[in-house]
C-alpha cells in the first residue's frame, strides 16, 4: 500500500520508445509543414486554431508563418505543462519547433497546384495525417484545445463545442482577409483534416467490442473460439427487472469478422442480446487471433 503523501514516480521511456516518438513527431510535423507551404498557404486557404491565425497574421505582416506558429503557441505550451504534464509539453514544443522550421525551409519550394479545390482536398489530407501522427505520439500542434479545456471549467460548453466556436470565428475571418470563396475552401480543408485526424489516430484496422447475453453462453463462447479464433471472457451479470443471474460474453473482433459473429449468434440463439461497439485501441491480453481451420 502506498504511504500517505507518497507520489508515483514517472517512468522513463525506453530508448526504443523514445526514438519512435521522436521519429513520428518529426514525420507528423514535416507533413503539416508540407500541407501548409505546398498546398494551403499559396492558395490562401487556412486551417482552424492557432495554425489558421498564424496564416492570417503572416499574410497581413509579410513575415514567415513559422515565426507565428511558434510565438502564438508558446503561451499555451506553458498552460499545457501545468494542466497536462511535462511529457505533453516537451513533445508539443518539439513538434511545434519542427513544424516552424519545416515551413521556413519550404518557403522557396513552389506549390504543387494552384487549383484551390485540389489544394483544399490534398492539403487537408496531408495536414490531418501529420496532426494525427503528432497526437498519437503524445503531442499537439495547436493550443486552442488547451484553451477550451480551461474555459470548460468556467463556461457551460464542452471542450468540443468551444473548439468549434473558436474555429468558426477563425475560418470566418478568412473571408474578410482573403475572399469568401477562400473561406469556403478553408472549411472544406478543415473538415477533411478533421476526419483524417480521426482515421490516423484510430487506425484503419478498427476493432469492435462485442457483448452477448444468452442462456446458451457456453455454446456461443465455444463457437466464437473455434470458428472465429477469438478468445472470450465470461462476466457475471444480473437482470435489473428479474434479478436473475446472467452470463455475459465479452470479446474483441475486427470489422471483417462482425458478419460471421452475427451469423453464429443467429444460428445458436436468435433471441440472444447482442451489442457491438467500435473501439480504437487494443493491447495486451489474448486479442491476437489464433488460426482456424
Amino acid at each position: 500500500m502506498e504511504a500517505k503523501g507518497e507520489t508515483v514516480k514517472h517512468t522513463r521511456l525506453s530508448s526504443a520508445k523514445l526514438l519512435r516518438r521522436i521519429v513520428f513527431l518529426l514525420l507528423g510535423s514535416g507533413l503539416v509543414s508540407v500541407a501548409l507551404e505546398i498546398f494551403l498557404v499559396p492558395n490562401h486557404i487556412i486551417d482552424g486554431g492557432i495554425t489558421g491565425v498564424s496564416i492570417i497574421v503572416a499574410h497581413l505582416t509579410g513575415l514567415p508563418i513559422g515565426l507565428f506558429l511558434t510565438v502564438l503557441n508558446l503561451p499555451f505550451l506553458f498552460v499545457g505543462y501545468k494542466q497536462i504534464g511535462k511529457t505533453f509539453a516537451v513533445s508539443t514544443l518539439f513538434a511545434v519547433l519542427a513544424m516552424s522550421i519545416g515551413t521556413t525551409l519550404l518557403i522557396p519550394v513552389p506549390p504543387i497546384t494552384l487549383d484551390p479545390l485540389l489544394s483544399a482536398v490534398f492539403g487537408g489530407i496531408t495536414l490531418g495525417i501529420g496532426v494525427g501522427m503528432v497526437i498519437r505520439s503524445g503531442g499537439s500542434l495547436d493550443g486552442t484545445e488547451i484553451v477550451a479545456i480551461l474555459l470548460n471549467k468556467k463556461l457551460p460548453f464542452s471542450v468540443g463545442e468551444t473548439v468549434m466556436f473558436m474555429n468558426i470565428f477563425i475560418l470566418g475571418s478568412a473571408g474578410f482577409v482573403f475572399k469568401w470563396d477562400h473561406a469556403m475552401y478553408s472549411l472544406i480543408a478543415y473538415y477533411i483534416a478533421f476526419k483524417t485526424i480521426d482515421i490516423t489516430i484510430e487506425g484503419f484496422d478498427e476493432s469492435k467490442s462485442v457483448w452477448i447475453i444468452s442462456d446458451s453462453y457456453k455454446d456461443l463462447g465455444d463457437a466464437i473460439i473455434d470458428r472465429l479464433g477469438r478468445g472470450v471472457t465470461y462476466l457475471n451479470g444480473e437482470g435489473a427487472f428479474t434479478g436473475d443471474g446472467k452470463k455475459v460474453i465479452f470479446c474483441v473482433i475486427n470489422r471483417l469478422e462482425e458478419a460471421k459473429l452475427k451469423s453464429i449468434v443467429d444460428e445458436l440463439d436468435p433471441m440472444a442480446f447482442l451489442a457491438v461497439g467500435n473501439i480504437h485501441d487494443v493491447k495486451g491480453g489474448r486479442f491476437k487471433k489464433k488460426d482456424i481451420h
